[in-house]
């Protein structure tokens, strides 16, 4: 079939044209030289015969689901986005290289350095899902590769956001790397199709194939669509490919979604333990430790006012600290206004060390007085609308585990949660993790003591954990 010629480029203000980068189905990419700061970006554009109400909406969702997430150092950096004078949107992004799409194709990628690759790209999909942004389209081809070497995951253009994934119909399709519930239209997108998604293009990087695609022989999408939901991958067939890597690999792209790892998290994590199996450094897990990263502004303002209030003997020596805290601010105050130098004469101390008592002196202290008891009246305010705002979330009451495998299973019962709401898992000693599913499996050690605490996760805030969960890992023998 021929290609199509690529369109015209726009004229954009600070921007001037080089060259075209590449050809997609509804955008043109082109290499352009930034004025102020001098750099050269990629801008992708749309086509002009594609254009419309919907598509500029899809195309306004990408640019903003982005630059919510593109911080981290596994995605795509956006610059800007705006629509040319001719009328076509376009976004302004850091300047990527495509060559491992190529590469893996036509030579073999050292199983240390596919491993770096799926931790990063797997901590980048972890961050988006902790942000409420699934990508719907983790392919090989939508891994790029910074001037650094960096990988960094691109074209969020199909993704959406976790709460209305469930209500949306079925969008494009890169049906080899596409988990069976979405290629059946069960489901348009979820945090373990994502897994499955995953899974497929590191099982890609390190066989220069597709899962389910037969070198030399045929693979219509109708061929890997019925191949993919028996669920029965081409072997690797790669002797350095350690055994333990593949069948994690298999696990993750089951045909089921419960009997896959549950987060994107939790399959790093099994990936880096394969690092230390072929005694590799492991590659650093790169996810924001605090809440406030993963917020806009709109949100933060939102999380103080339903933030619980701490309770109990150390929320009251809190209280009592601040209280002690704002009488020394206020004797400090008071008496730095008696005591500044740059006062008028009037305001210094008198020979007898008591301060003359004139209206200047009166006034500042009535100024001090004022702001310290607005700053009170505030924090009440802001205590007592956080305390009314924090008791809507359920809280999961009790948490069972069992030992099984070399593993602790903890589970619990639904109590009682929303549409979108997902569940926070704390691991002691360990990091957290953002998953749907009312279960968590922890590898643990024979007489290590695992424990764990679970809280509801709505709309990017986390309502009061449960009990803290332990289990004490018996000795086999």
């Amino acid at each position: 079939m021929a290609r199509r010629l690529p369109s015209q480029p726009p004229v954009l203000p600070g921007f001037s044209f080089v060259h075209i980068l590449g050809s997609g189905g509804f955008a043109d990419v082109f290499l352009y030289e930034q004025n102020m700061p001098r750099r050269q970006v990629a801008v992708k554009v749309m086509l002009n015969e594609v254009v419309n109400d919907q598509v500029r909406q899809m195309f306004q969702a990408e640019a903003n689901l982005m630059a919510q997430v593109s911080a981290h150092p596994s995605i795509l950096t956006v610059y800007q986005a705006g629509v040319s004078a001719d009328g076509r949107p376009y976004l302004v992004m850091e300047l990527c290289s495509a060559a491992l799409s190529e590469r893996y194709r036509r030579e073999r990628i050292p199983v240390p350095e596919v491993l770096r690759i799926a931790v990063r790209i797997g901590s980048a999909v972890e961050t988006a899902h902790r942000a409420g942004v699934l990508h719907r389209d983790i392919k090989p081809s939508n891994i790029l590769l910074t001037a650094y070497g960096h990988p960094v995951l691109s074209d969020f253009g199909i993704a959406s956001t976790l709460s209305s994934a469930r209500d949306e119909e079925a969008v494009g399709l890169s049906v080899p790397w596409s988990a069976p519930e979405v290629l059946l239209d069960e489901t348009p997108g979820s945090v373990t199709s994502e897994v499955w998604s995953l899974a497929a293009t590191v099982y890609s990087l390190l066989a220069g194939r597709s899962p389910f695609e037969v070198a030399g022989g045929s693979n219509t999408s109708a061929e890997l669509i019925g191949r993919i939901g028996r669920a029965k991958p081409q072997a690797i067939a790669r002797p350095d490919v350690p055994a333990s890597l593949e069948q994690l690999l298999r696990r993750a792209m089951s045909r089921r979604p419960e009997q896959r790892p549950q987060s994107a998290i939790e399959l790093v994590r099994e990936l880096q333990l394969i690092e230390s199996e072929l005694g590799v450094a492991q590659t650093p897990i790169e996810v924001a430790m605090d809440d406030w990263a993963l917020q806009t502004v709109g949100d933060l303002e939102e999380r103080t006012k339903v933030r619980a209030v701490p309770t109990g003997a150390a929320a009251a020596s809190r209280r009592r600290r601040r209280r002690q805290a704002l009488g020394r601010e206020t004797h400090e105050a008071v008496g730095t206004v008696l005591r500044d130098p740059s006062l008028p004469p009037r305001l210094s101390r008198s020979r007898t060390g008591a301060p003359p008592a004139g209206p200047q002196v009166l006034i500042w202290v009535l100024i001090v007085s004022a702001v310290l008891v607005l700053g009170l009246g505030a924090a009440a305010i802001a205590v007592l609308v956080r305390a009314a705002g924090g008791g809507d979330i359920p809280r999961v009451a009790e948490i069972s585990a069992v030992e099984q495998d070399g593993a602790v299973e903890f589970s619990w019962d639904d109590p009682g949660i929303a549409d979108g709401d997902l569940y926070r898992v704390q691991v002691r000693d360990g990091e957290s993790s953002i998953q749907g599913s009312p279960s968590f499996r922890v590898a643990a050690v024979p007489g290590e003591l695992v424990c764990l605490t679970v809280s509801v996760n709505r709309d990017g805030t986390s309502g009061e954990p449960s009990a803290e969960k332990c289990l004490d890992v018996q000795d086999g023998g």
